[in-house]
């Protein structure tokens, strides 16, 4: 089928709109026809190659943040699911290795990729994608705040519950809390119990994580930010930024038996760290890995309970989507960005 979408051909340039053929789904696969689709920090990543730059890949349509409707089915594949809600897995696992049966299909063995990178996600109106990659999604969530749940919710559940086991009377710090993972990091860690300070840089983040319950301090100079509500230490620290000065500032501000969970790299970046820490004050540095597809399927249910409240910054419509792209170069974009194809 010929449809107009988005397509990258080259890393760390800007998508084109064109149109391009999709190819009918083949055994095992589904075509989704697309309803919103996230835009945020991560895939901008992809599109500057951070998961992989290989030129074979290309062109390619971003986007792995997919909400969206099964509309038909490879062989292999029950037909019943066709009209069935999703949202997509964003690791192309093989759901067959012992991590995969274990529910940790982030680990899998066999990874294929990434949907958005190493096939074509959800800039265009419709996509095709293994049935594995797709989980079940209520219908009562909204297209554009669903959005938020494949990747903005789920990897904080499992920061939060898989991780960092966080539980009532942690104290947490999150950098980079007004981020479109980091605003509902606060919302996740919160629902856990924990007391949450959020760091960020610039007034209007810093309200938007006060009004989400949490602390908020200023972090633009990290040698200043003092951690006063927690006595100067924190239980657990989670970095959104991934810097030298932002990480090695979580190591110094641990409480015994603190954490620290990494989940944003760049190539080259090491923190010097005296190993005998580690033992003194039983400390850990955690790295942690997307989500599992049941942790979607809980990431899920707090949006719909309230527990979790999606903040999308912006939506826009088919042909705009760079606009949010500068919004989120800039820092200026609270929370996530959406790009809408559901009329």
């Amino acid at each position: 089928m010929e449809i107009d979408g988005y397509r990258l051909h080259r890393w760390g340039d800007a998508p084109r709109w064109e149109t391009f053929s999709l190819p009918e789904p083949q055994r095992g696969e589904v075509l989704i026809e697309v309803e919103a689709c996230g835009v945020g920090l991560t895939v901008m990543n992809c599109m500057n190659g951070a998961l992989s730059d290989s030129p074979d890949l290309l062109p390619v349509t971003p986007g792995h943040e997919v909400v969206g409707r099964i509309v038909a089915v490879g062989e292999g594949v029950d037909s019943k699911a066709i009209g069935d809600r999703v949202m997509a897995y964003f690791y192309l696992s093989c759901f067959r290795c012992r991590w995969c049966l274990a529910g940790r299909e982030s680990r899998c063995e066999n990874l294929r990729g990434w949907y958005g990178v190493h096939r074509g996600g959800g800039y265009a109106p419709f996509s095709v994608l293994p049935e594995g990659n797709t989980v079940a999604l209520s219908e009562s969530i909204p297209a554009v705040q669903a959005t938020v749940i494949p990747d903005a919710v789920a990897t904080p559940v499992h920061v939060c519950r898989t991780r960092l086991g966080l539980g009532p009377g942690d104290r947490v710090a999150v950098i980079g809390a007004g981020g479109g993972v980091g605003i509902h990091m606060v919302q996740v860690a919160a629902a856990c119990g924990a007391s949450v300070i959020g760091l960020e840089r610039g007034d209007e983040k810093l309200t938007l994580v006060e009004s989400f319950g949490a602390t908020a301090e200023e972090s633009g100079d990290f040698d200043a930010v003092a951690l006063p509500d927690f006595d100067g230490r924190a239980d657990a620290i989670i970095d959104l930024v991934g810097t030298r000065d932002s990480l090695a500032w979580s190591v110094s501000r641990l409480a015994t038996g603190g954490r620290v969970c990494v989940l944003t790299t760049f190539r080259g970046v090491e923190v010097p760290v005296q190993t005998r820490e580690f033992v003194f004050r039983e400390i850990s540095i955690l790295g942690s890995r997307y989500a599992s597809r049941s942790e979607l399927l809980e990431a899920a249910a707090m949006v719909e309970r309230g527990d979790v409240q999606p903040v999308v910054g912006v939506s826009t419509g088919p042909g705009e989507v760079e606009s949010v792209h500068e919004l989120l170069r800039a820092g200026r974009l609270e929370g996530r960005g959406a790009l809408v194809w559901d009329s």
